[in-house]
């Protein structure tokens, strides 16, 4: 499958971050696209049509899973394009209201890894979700304001005692100023009525920060992209245009994009990878086929997962941090990730799968294995492997600085992280 036929750009890649600043954004972003496809909403509440051939999706929460049925049998194998939803970030407290010195501060927590440094003297808007009281139910409300209203100052270098950089300690140093005055203002009233909302009808909330600087294609040869969140919409945005390219290609297997929420953090949630999530709805896929848990078995017996996250580029000022042998280059196609105690699940089964589309895509593939004296970060890959019995593939895009409040990977990679993607999902029959 060539590239141009996926529409991956990087300013698609531009469009599609600054459209989703929080996890709930980036399913809401891809569900719109969906649905202009011809893509039905299901719920998992609710009995699922049986013998239906067609294409659906799922929503749970910050998690989405999508996929299309219609030249499938119950036991055809599943080829699945697995992502994160979720990047490391600034999170509000649940009491956040507080004055020091006549500042008005609002409490933020770090989410997962984040880089604290790369978040002061940013501005930053704020976006999530609300629960809402409505009459005697609770109805979830998105959240987005855009106003700089935040700002996490950093010390002056002249009240430092190290010169080189302060050391942020994440219960003190990182909460945000958002204006003036001796008495504490209710920062969640203000989000409220940005909402639309009465504050006295906020039950719950899940609000982080997000980086108001948009993404932009940059560089001398306008070849790089510099945006918030490329770990991991990057590997959102290939997939689903990946995904969109499979269903109207159809290959011998049933295309599926899975994004779950919480990897950052573990992905133990109801919505993360280690949830029941992914199984639960591929095993009503094939009873909706008309298939049983034999055929169910059968399918997953046969199927394999691309686990999508990004990879670390080899650094210009840090190359000494990286495995000698293998080093990795921005706009050098698709990686490949190995690590022999299963931080990646990549076996020689998974690699040769993903390798095979990779050569029919017509992009180069890069293979990337972590310092053996450093540790190594994870992904959804091992524990969607263990959750499904699915044979498991780590891949991923080249970037520099992952989990900083702004990352930077290559414009080209965009299109053939896409292709990759694409061909994956779309195998020819075996002979």
């Amino acid at each position: 499958m060539p590239v141009s036929t996926t529409s991956a750009t990087a300013s698609g890649l531009c469009s599609f971050i600054d459209e989703s600043p929080s996890p709930f954004h980036v399913c809401r972003t891809v569900a719109r696209e969906l649905d202009e496809r011809g893509f039905t909403r299901l719920s998992e509440s609710q009995p699922w049509e049986q013998g239906a051939p067609g294409r659906h999706y799922v929503v749970r929460g910050g998690s989405l899973v999508a996929w299309a049925t219609e030249d499938a049998a119950g036991a055809t194998p599943f080829r699945v394009v697995g992502a994160h939803t979720d990047s490391p970030n600034l999170r509000v407290k649940q009491h956040p209201d507080f004055v020091v010195a006549g500042w008005q501060m609002v409490g933020l927590e770090p989410y997962g890894g984040a880089w604290l440094n790369s978040w002061l003297d940013r501005e930053l808007g704020i976006s999530g979700r609300l629960s809402v009281r409505d009459g005697n139910a609770v109805r979830e409300k998105l959240v987005r304001i855009d106003d700089p209203i935040l700002r996490v100052p950093q010390l002056a270098i002249h009240l430092s005692e190290e010169r080189r950089g302060v050391t942020l300690d994440p219960q003190r140093h990182v909460n945000a100023v958002w204006g003036l005055g001796a008495e504490p203002r209710s920062f969640l009233a203000y989000v409220a009525e940005r909402a639309g909302v009465s504050a006295a009808d906020v039950l719950g909330w899940e609000l982080m920060t997000h980086d108001l600087t948009p993404s932009r294609v940059i560089g001398r040869d306008a070849d790089l992209v510099s945006a918030p969140r490329l770990d991991n919409q990057g590997t959102c945005y290939a997939g689903l245009r990946a995904f969109l390219a499979a269903v109207d290609a159809p290959g011998a297997a049933i295309p599926v994009l899975a994004m779950f929420d919480h990897e950052e953090v573990g992905s133990q949630s109801d919505r993360g990878a280690q949830s029941d999530l992914l199984p639960t709805v591929l095993e009503r896929i094939v009873l909706g086929r008309g298939g049983g848990r034999a055929e169910f078995l059968a399918a997953l017996s046969g199927s394999v997962c691309a686990s999508g996250d990004m990879a670390h580029a080899t650094h210009p000022n840090y190359a000494e941090r990286h495995e000698p042998a293998h080093r990795i280059e921005v706009n050098g196609g698709p990686v490949l990730k190995v690590n022999q105690n299963l931080r990646y699940a990549t076996d020689s089964s998974g690699a040769g799968a993903f390798a095979l589309a990779c050569a029919q895509a017509g992009v180069p593939l890069q293979r990337y294995v972590h310092r053996a004296d450093l540790p190594c970060g994870s992904t959804i890959g091992p524990m969607t492997a263990a959750r499904t019995g699915i044979s498991t593939v780590d891949v991923g895009a080249a970037q520099l600085a992952m989990h900083s409040a702004r990352e930077m990977m290559g414009a080209h990679d965009v299109a053939s992280y896409a292709a990759a993607f694409a061909a994956f999902l779309t195998p020819e029959p075996a002979l």
